[in-house]
């Protein structure tokens, strides 16, 4: 099986700082490239097509959240895959909040409250 190149390569963006940090140590210790932000307008502007395996995207951000800014990177690239993270455990209650052709192919979602371990096995499950 042939690897895409941009197999190992992951977009982060949430507003807390320390969310990025941590997140990104962890991923980057699995072998994951990371490029993470904590503004999602500046995440947008330096996205590139075909560049990502994965998106994981904070729903709740100030300017723009995670389903607004996933929206507009669709724009530019249709086959990227996302994952959202939440805080809240009932984050299942975030597909109401965008249109629903926005989620259409979105199935996955981080509550925070997962251990790292946990996080890093889910975002290794999506990119296969």
């Amino acid at each position: 099986m042939i690897e895409r190149i941009n197999a190992k390569k992951i977009l982060l963006v949430d507003n807390e700082p320390d969310n990025t940090s941590v997140f990104s140590i962890a991923l980057e210790d699995e072998g994951f490239r990371v490029d993470a932000f904590t503004d999602p307008v500046l995440a947008l502007s330096n996205f590139r097509a075909d560049f990502y395996a994965l998106l994981i995207l904070d729903i709740n951000m100030p300017t723009m959240n995670g389903y607004e800014l996933y929206r507009e990177i669709r724009k530019v690239d249709k086959k990227v895959k996302a994952c959202f993270l939440t805080a809240s455990e009932l984050y299942k209650e975030g597909l109401k909040v965008p249109p629903a052709h926005i989620l259409d192919d979105v199935k996955c979602f981080i509550p925070n409250t997962l251990t790292l371990e946990d996080i890093v096995r889910k975002v290794k499950r999506e990119i296969q």
